[in-house]
């Protein structure tokens, strides 16, 4: 029995925490971005986009799918070539046409006056008109189409015409041997290859492609195109390690192939050794290292060299020493607590002396990355020497070796530097220059200005229109370096440095400069123009005097310099969320006639937060309070109906109102006390209100210890206490002294779960110290003693006896 009297407390403390809420606005930033969910400054692309598909990204198999070069377009270059025609009325008829034209392009017989005008007038119809050879490949391969390009869907999978195929690959093979024009002879020696192949005849595909296509002398990527059918045959035929080695081939050919080579080579599951055996010169042992390198999300100094010294001069050594930087940026730049991204958020490794040794072990693979590359820098064999020497810069500073980056960068002329290594030298010297910001030092911001511009055009020119409220483009995020970096800068250097300065408005700004990503904003409200990280840094750490201090700072938007900068990101948005989080922050520290006027400057037609009822039938529906009603149980939450709801604003006027009457009517004065008591501890966690002080609600919330300023009321209910003691000390009535003295036992419970830690004990180990002590503690609440030994006579505490669990289990127990 006394073990359920235990559980019984427990639930009636914590069932309202992970059970019981209607309405849960949890604090999260959302969906984790697979491009952005740790801080760079050292963009992927840096060395080149020709192997950007293959830039780390943890949260994605392929940083990119699209394949750097256009199959299509390549295919259109060679017949144009071929016919002396348009390429781009190659691409037209060949990619772009509906199903009716091209229902008409495959029985085309070479009489341009059955066509439409405007087919008529495409230069590729005509040179086909006038090369009846073409004309009679083009028409086959129109005949080939239905079964080549089929769309697989699991619910729905329509078999291949494995006979068909078959009888369409024994024409084309026969038109091979018939055909002396080695353009079309290579094509036809294709179609026959791929129909066998999809027809599952693999010996026959196999067959095709050694003796018409490898000999073909046809400078073509329909060679490229048919080595990787050929692989795909040696697989099928049994043989993983040679089919991944011919993949490798065609990754390193053709860049139009190069994704899809990537994943059939991994497909294979062949150990790199049986890709390499089949290896016979240094290009292809470094194309196989390269593609295992671009494949291991860990660290991976052994693919940087042996690339290297297989192909020094490749391009795959910039791209492969740009991942390896990526890693050890996620491995070693740590988020600022006021600006986590993604899962960051949530997870830290909370053991110092592990993280001390995993960041040792991260330190050791930085200076072997950087090894790497002072070594290509000196040795000169590889064709982009300032990309490594930028890298052993970059590298240094996230070292804290800022002299050494420098002398880095001093080799360097960065205006005879290609652009992209120009762009990367110039954050890297911004970083080496923000050192005393990282540091938390005073320093000259102004020295920063030219950059901060430069960077501003430079994520503009990413971001030339805002997407309103249309769904995000992951794949468009991508190649959003600058919008990254400059946020990244202003969020995890420039603000943290301002808050450690004590210029808490300043890191204000900094933090909404970072998320201004276009030069017009959307509705210009403030908060529709946030990230998840600043909105909730304004709305947790700003008090009334940093509010103040950024009204001034408003004004200061003329001129030439980092605050001016700032100052006019904020003036371009509207004043409404302004001003009623400026009012907020004063109801947090009960100043509520300075809170009545900041309301009094929000639009009247302003909607004010209320939770959204996720429980409701109707999506759309809200939560509404009253926090002058009173309650006896915290669980479940009394809402109350819309109309009789109370915002901020009739909140601020109603708790001045009763500020006022405690001084006008002292007599009266203890009753108005216990209102203000009521109303302020429904405001905090517990409350039916929390939503006039806090701008959401998490199941953690009552864990995690208090953080910000106004959780004196929002966890410990001090306020509430405070003036709890003082309406029953100004009473002379037992019954009213009774509800005070139970509600100093609830305000109470709150200190008791704080100090708790509940999170760090089993509420199911009856033998846990920890829990022990917590179940003692409530058990042992001074309150529900006086409550017993006073006020046990009186008809509010027989109420309050049979209705509260809590005070139940105390009366049961003593």
């Amino acid at each position: 029995m006394k073990t359920f009297k235990k559980l019984s407390l427990i639930f009636s403390v914590f069932l309202v925490t992970f059970f019981g809420e209607i309405a849960v606005n949890i604090a999260c930033g959302g969906e984790i971005d697979p491009y952005d969910y740790y801080i760079s400054y050292f963009h992927n692309n840096v060395e080149g986009d020709e192997y950007t598909p293959f830039a780390y990204n943890q949260m994605a198999y392929l940083n990119n799918e699209e394949d750097v070069e256009s199959e299509s377009q390549i295919n259109s270059r060679e017949w144009a070539k071929y016919l002396d025609v348009k390429e781009q009325d190659v691409h037209e008829i060949m990619y772009n046409v509906d199903s009716a034209t091209s229902h008409q392009l495959a029985h085309f017989d070479g009489k341009l006056s059955d066509l439409a005008d405007s087919l008529q007038n495409n230069t590729f119809v005509q040179g086909l008109s006038k090369n009846k050879s073409a004309l009679k490949y083009y028409t086959f391969a129109k005949s080939c189409e239905p079964h080549a390009n089929i769309n697989f869907d699991l619910w729905d999978p329509i078999p291949r015409d494995s006979t068909q195929m078959d009888v369409l690959a024994k024409e084309a093979l026969k038109s091979t041997e018939l055909e002396k024009d080695d353009f079309l002879k290579l094509r036809y020696a294709y179609q026959a290859e791929r129909m066998f192949h999809y027809a599952g005849l693999h010996t026959d595909s196999k067959s095709v492609y050694e003796k018409f296509i490898k000999t073909n002398k046809t400078n073509s990527a329909v060679k490229g195109w048919a080595l990787a059918l050929y692989a795909g045959s040696i697989r099928r035929l049994g043989n993983p390690a040679e089919s991944a080695f011919l993949f490798s081939k065609v990754f390193a050919t053709n860049p139009e192939r190069r994704v899809q080579a990537y994943k059939n080579y991994y497909y294979n599951s062949a150990p790199i050794d049986g890709a390499l055996k089949y290896a016979k010169t240094n290009s292809e042992k470094a194309n196989i290292w390269a593609i295992n390198g671009f494949g291991n999300p860990d660290f991976n100094i052994e693919s940087l060299y042996k690339v290297y010294q297989y192909e020094p001069k490749s391009e795959l050594n910039g791209a492969l020493l740009v991942r390896e930087v990526n890693k050890l940026e996620q491995a070693l730049i740590e988020a600022n607590d006021i600006a986590k991204i993604s899962y960051s958020y949530y997870f830290s490794q909370s053991n110092p002396r592990r993280r001390d040794s995993v960041k040792n072990l991260n330190l050791k693979q930085l200076n072997l990355v950087r090894d790497f590359a002072v070594k290509l820098a000196t040795e000169k064999k590889y064709p982009q020497p300032e990309l490594v020497t930028l890298t052993a810069a970059y590298l240094s500073w996230m070292e804290n070796k800022d002299a050494v980056a420098t002398n880095y960068l001093s080799t360097l002329n960065p205006e005879k530097l290609p652009e992209k290594l120009r762009d990367q030298y110039r954050i890297t010297d911004l970083l080496i220059k923000a050192k005393n910001i990282k540091k938390g030092n005073p320093f000259n911001e102004n020295e920063l200005l030219p950059t901060l511009k430069w960077l501003d055009e430079k994520r503009f020119a990413e971001n030339k229109s805002h997407p309103g409220d249309k769904y995000y483009d992951w794949a468009d995020a991508e190649s959003k370096h600058f919008s990254r970096t400059t946020r990244s800068f202003y969020q995890q250097l420039l603000a943290p440095a301002y808050l450690k300065l004590g210029d808490t408005a300043k890191a204000a700004l900094a933090m909404v400069k970072g998320d201004l990503e276009y030069k017009i904003v959307k509705d210009n409200s403030l908060f529709k123009n946030m990230s998840y990280q600043t909105t909730a840094f304004w709305q947790q750490f700003l008090s009334p005097k940093s509010m103040q201090d950024l009204l001034n700072y408003k004004k200061k938007a003329v001129g030439n310099d980092v605050t001016a900068l700032l100052s006019k990101a904020l003036n371009q948005l509207k004043n409404d969320d302004f001003y009623e989080l400026f009012g907020t922050t004063y109801l947090r520290t009960h100043q509520y006639e300075k809170a009545v006027q900041m309301f009094a400057r929000v639009s009247l037609d302003y909607n004010y937060f209320n939770p959204e009822n996720w429980y409701a039938d109707d999506a759309r529906s809200k939560l509404y309070a009253n926090p002058f009603i009173q309650t006896i149980n915290d669980f479940p939450k009394k809402y109350v109906a819309a109309k009789a709801s109370i915002t901020k604003k009739t909140f601020a006027a109603e708790m001045l109102r009763l500020q006022r009457l405690i001084v006008s009517e002292q007599k009266n004065a203890s009753l108005y006390y216990y209102k203000m008591a009521n109303a302020v501890y429904q405001t905090g966690y517990y409350g039916n209100s929390w939503f006039l002080i806090s701008y959401d609600w998490s199941t953690y919330d009552n864990a995690s210890p208090a953080k910000y300023g106004y959780d004196v009321d929002y966890k410990k209910a001090q306020t509430a206490k405070s003036w709890y003691l003082k309406a029953r000390a100004l009473s002379t009535n037992a019954d009213f002294k009774a509800k005070c003295t139970f509600m100093l036992a609830k305000c109470a419970q709150k200190q008791i779960i704080l100090n708790a830690k509940i999170n760090s004990f089993s509420y199911w180990d009856k033998d846990d110290v920890k829990y022990q002590n917590f179940i003692n503690a409530n058990y042992n609440n001074p309150y529900f003693k006086e409550l017993k030994l006073k006020y046990s006579k009186t008809p509010f505490y027989q109420v309050a006896a049979g209705e509260c669990s809590y005070l139940g289990d105390f009366i049961a127990r003593n």
